[in-house]
């Protein structure tokens, strides 16, 4: 029956005139369903349609609240907020990137070596820029660890290219797993992929994690439980929560996805900010596609997303970057390969480095005392709120005062249940605005709800 759509239908329209306010509280499953004269079974079904739609959360051993935004979770990370302090977009910039890229462009500009760059080129690119980038990408896995993985050099021949790092994830996910089949992701995990696996079909599975991320030795028994296709992971610098896996994890895990033959998705994209971290890709070389791209490491506006593809997948993952009209700009791709032989880009990472790490210490010291996870090296912070605040409550209490911040929700592959925490992103605004905005978050988080929302 399609009652429940109609009920629904009632709640989402209380929610669009202002009646249900962004944070409040819907009653219980069963409490709704007496004041409805409805089974709790159909109760139910309303409830996980609201979810659907994006209208509600569920908040563990809390309830269910109205969301603070309107339309998929995942949205407020693709576009910039509308909130005159961004902090849900999170593209690095230091002062002196501009300069140095200049420079590096500036050679193309002539007229041969401009026409060489606007012919088109395919997702294996050419011989030198395969070359380069693997280079890069071995950059990123030198020195730090001591385990198998500590000598690792990416295979020029594994490399293919496309327009950017997210349409490499569409091309890798699209490829190792069809329409019907299920994913295995870490339980938050980087909303793009959300968005993604509901377009192509995709089941999402939450994988068993700690305080110190993914739990190895959990994975046999999900895989028995509800057979895995493929798995999507971020081992270094986790988005939303800022965790590297330690060396025997990642080894583990390793271990883990070779006995079990399962393809592996590696997101490296922050990998750059901490590069003493082995990938997963150096212990599990036969089954994981390590994805990657210039947006953080260098600009988001001109930017080159690569794959590290073993040879027994490489056939589908290029089919699916042509089919999809995933295939890089040679313009962007040509330019990237200056940027990588001349060092510029080896400067603006380190320039990057010590930017994070300072915006690590502003808001480690204005948000002192909340509940904080981050790594040091990161360009984000994941807040576990007081608990007078809910997610959304807070993050609507945040916009109204001009700041944009990202609710757990969005990450939370479980959109009935997600914790009462935010993820702030430090990396886009300059400092002096990051530290206001912090400083106003915090007297936030030190009030109440009716404070602001009242």
């Amino acid at each position: 029956m399609d009652d429940y759509r109609g009920i629904a239908d009632e709640i989402a329209a209380s929610i669009a005139d202002g009646r249900l306010r962004p944070g409040e509280q819907l009653p219980t499953q069963r409490a709704f369903a007496r004041r409805h004269g409805i089974a709790g079974s159909t109760a139910g079904r309303v409830y996980r349609e609201l979810v659907r739609r994006g209208l509600v959360v569920g908040e563990v051993g809390r309830g269910t609240f109205v969301r603070a935004g309107r339309g998929t979770p995942g949205v407020a990370l693709a576009e910039p907020a509308a909130a005159p302090v961004d902090l849900e977009l999170n593209y690095p910039v230091v002062p002196e990137q501009s300069a140095l890229l200049a420079t590096g462009l500036s050679p193309m500009l002539r007229a041969d070596a401009l026409d060489a760059a606007l012919r088109p080129v395919g997702a294996a690119g050419t011989a030198f820029a395969r070359e380069s980038f693997a280079s890069l990408s071995s950059g990123a896995g030198a020195g730090g660890d001591t385990g198998a993985g500590a000598a690792w050099r990416a295979r020029a021949d594994d490399v293919l290219f496309a327009a950017n790092g997210r349409q490499a994830v569409a091309a890798a996910l699209s490829a190792l797993v069809s329409p019907g089949q299920r994913l295995g992701v870490e339980a938050l995990t980087y909303p793009v992929v959300k968005a993604l696996a509901q377009r192509l079909g995709i089941t999402l599975v939450p994988l068993p994690t700690d305080e110190h991320g993914l739990l190895p030795d959990a994975l046999p028994a999900v895989h028995r439980a509800t057979p895995l296709h493929a798995l999507y992971l971020q081992p270094r610098l986790h988005n939303p929560l800022g965790v590297t896996l330690a060396p025997e994890r990642r080894e583990a895990l390793a271990d883990t996805v070779d006995r079990l033959g399962l393809p592996l998705v590696e997101d490296a994209i922050w990998s750059f900010l901490r590069p003493g971290a082995a990938p997963l890709a150096a212990l599990a070389p036969e089954w994981t596609v390590l994805v990657d791209s210039l947006s953080k490491r260098a600009a988001p506006g001109l930017t080159t997303g690569w794959a590290l593809v073993p040879a027994r997948l490489r056939a589908s993952v290029t089919a699916a970057l042509r089919s999809g009209g995933w295939t890089p700009s040679g313009f962007a791709l040509e330019a990237a390969v200056r940027w990588i032989g001349d060092g510029t880009l080896a400067a603006i990472e380190a320039a990057k480095r010590t930017d994070a790490a300072e915006r690590q210490r502003l808001a480690r010291r204005i948000l002192a005392g909340q509940a904080l996870r981050s790594d040091p090296c990161s360009y984000y912070v994941w807040w576990e709120l007081p608990p007078a605040w809910r997610a959304e409550t807070f993050v609507a209490a945040a916009a109204r005062q001009g700041i944009a911040v990202t609710p757990a929700a969005a990450f939370a592959v479980d959109g009935r249940t997600s914790p009462s925490a935010v993820r702030v992103g430090l990396a886009s605004p300059p400092l002096p605005v990051l530290a206001g905005a912090l400083e106003t978050l915090a007297r936030t988080a030190a009030g109440t709800p009716e404070d602001l929302l009242c």
